[in-house]
C-alpha cells in the first residue's frame, strides 16, 4: 500500500453544499435561512437560552439544592462495614486501609444499617443513637473523641490538671 493508491471509504466524504447558486441547486436566493428575522440576517444570532427578551426558562424556574462542601470529608459507615476491619479496633486509619471509606475523609460515623455479629472497640468514630444502641451488646469500647482516648490511657487525673491549668489562665 502506498499513500497514493489509498483514499477514504464511498460515501464518507459529501462536496460541500454551496449556498445561493440559483433555485435549481436547492438551496438559492435565501440560502436555507428562510425569510427575514435575525436568524436570517448574517452574524445574526443569540446566546442559548436566549427568548427573545422574554424571561428564559432557566430564571423562571425556582433554583433548588446544593452540593454540601463537606460531604465528601465526612463517612457514613454501616454496621455490616465494621467487619470489614481487621483487629479489633476500629478507628478511622483501619477504615480507610479495610476500604470502608474514602481516603480523603477526615471524619466518620456509625450509622445504623446492617447487623454486626462480633467484638469492636470504636476510637475517633462516631456513632448515630441507634447505632449506639445496636453496638453496645458487642462492643467493648466506644472511645470517640481526644479527651476520652486519653482518659481510658492514663486516667481522669490529667484532666483535673488540665483544668486547674486552664482556670489559672482564665484568671490572669
Amino acid at each position: 500500500m502506498k499513500l497514493n493508491s489509498i483514499s477514504p471509504a464511498p460515501g464518507s466524504k459529501k462536496p460541500r453544499l454551496r449556498v445561493g447558486r440559483g433555485a435549481s441547486a436547492g438551496q438559492g436566493k435565501t440560502c436555507g435561512r428562510g425569510v427575514k428575522g435575525q436568524r436570517a440576517r448574517k452574524g445574526g444570532y443569540h446566546k442559548v437560552g436566549f427568548e427573545g427578551g422574554q424571561m428564559p426558562l432557566q430564571r423562571r424556574l425556582p433554583k433548588f439544592g446544593f452540593r454540601s462542601a463537606i460531604a465528601p470529608r465526612v463517612a457514613e459507615v454501616r454496621l455490616n462495614e465494621l467487619e470489614l476491619v481487621k483487629g479489633e479496633v476500629v478507628d478511622l486509619d483501619a477504615l480507610k486501609k479495610a476500604g470502608v471509606v474514602p481516603a480523603g475523609a477526615l471524619r466518620a460515623k456509625v450509622v445504623l444499617s446492617g447487623k454486626i455479629g462480633s467484638a469492636v472497640t470504636l476510637k475517633g468514630v462516631g456513632a448515630t443513637k441507634g447505632a449506639r444502641a445496636a453496638i453496645e451488646p458487642y462492643v467493648t469500647g466506644i472511645v470517640t473523641g481526644v479527651r476520652e482516648a486519653f482518659s481510658s490511657a492514663i486516667g481522669d487525673t490529667f484532666w483535673v490538671g488540665v483544668a486547674a491549668v486552664a482556670a489559672a489562665r482564665s484568671e490572669r
